[in-house]
């Protein structure tokens, strides 16, 4: 039993691990307008990012000639994860916007 608690435990924390992984990424693709511009995702668990994080990463992306948000998704949240009394579940939020770099 105490074998099967510490195997939960690791496997939590490498899936924890990989959600942290996926965070904050830019990708170029193409506007409406068919200019192109860059999707940023910065999502991840409240402790860890925050919009500032897309914010960043947008400045980042374009750098001295700024950015102009497109769009920007609302920042929804739940439980992901855990166990069946809800250990180890982290509470995800989806933050990802699109913005165009200004020329």
């Amino acid at each position: 039993m105490k074998m099967m608690n510490r195997a939960a435990l690791l496997a939590a924390l490498g899936a924890l691990a990989t959600l942290a992984g996926c965070a904050n990424t830019s990708t170029m693709t193409y506007l409406p307008s068919g200019d192109t511009g860059f999707a940023i995702n910065c999502s991840g668990s409240d402790a860890s990012t925050s919009w500032a994080e897309c914010y960043k990463k947008a400045g980042e992306t374009c750098g001295a000639y700024g950015y102009d948000v497109v769009s920007k998704d609302t920042d929804n949240g739940a439980t992901a994860g855990g166990s069946v009394g809800g250990i180890f579940g982290a509470n995800i939020k989806n933050r990802s916007m699109v913005i165009r770099c200004k020329q």
